[in-house]
């Protein structure tokens, strides 16, 4: 059963297995991919070309990084911080504040599953039309047998009762 208390809740995403956290990492796809692949969003993975739409660097464009599974957390190209010391670090951003644009499909398993999304319109495939073959009659409906309900066996009993009544 599933839980509606928020502390629950919390503690459930904080100490999710690995498998169950790659879910969470799902990210809305762009308009154009969401038609192509008839799916509405997907775990982000690296090598995805993100934007960012929330935050002080919404609109911002890059490619993933790196994934941190353990703090929910993407790290896109190009958007870095730069620290006292000089040196530049990535800016932590969520999964759920980028928009994919761009898949990466090196990985079979992803390409697969984003093929069964796919459904072929009309314009694409040829249609032909098929040829009316003499149809067979069809036989009729077997009726599905009554359940025996406690009132239907009352009211038999009560019938042969009747006509024990009367044969004699």
């Amino acid at each position: 059963m599933k839980t509606t208390q928020p502390r629950k809740q919390r503690k459930m995403l904080y100490q999710a297995p690995s498998h169950i956290r790659y879910r969470h990492f799902s990210a809305q796809l762009s308009p154009s991919l969401e038609t192509s692949y008839n799916v509405g969003s997907l775990p982000v993975r690296s090598g995805d070309t993100v934007r960012i739409m929330r935050g002080d660097r919404k609109g911002l464009e890059g490619k993933v990084a790196k994934v941190d599974r353990k703090k929910y957390r993407i790290f896109v190209e190009g958007v870095t911080r730069d620290k006292v010391d000089g040196t530049t670090t990535f800016v932590p951003i969520h999964p759920s504040k980028v928009l994919i644009t761009s898949l990466n499909l090196d990985d079979k398993w992803r390409r697969e599953s984003l093929k069964a999304g796919v459904v072929v319109t009309e314009a694409e495939t040829p249609v032909e039309k098929p040829v009316e073959e003499e149809k067979e009659p069809e036989e009729p409906k077997r009726q599905r047998k009554r359940k025996k309900t406690r009132k239907t066996v009352v009211k038999k009993m009560k019938e042969v009762e009747g006509e024990k009544g009367e044969e004699s």
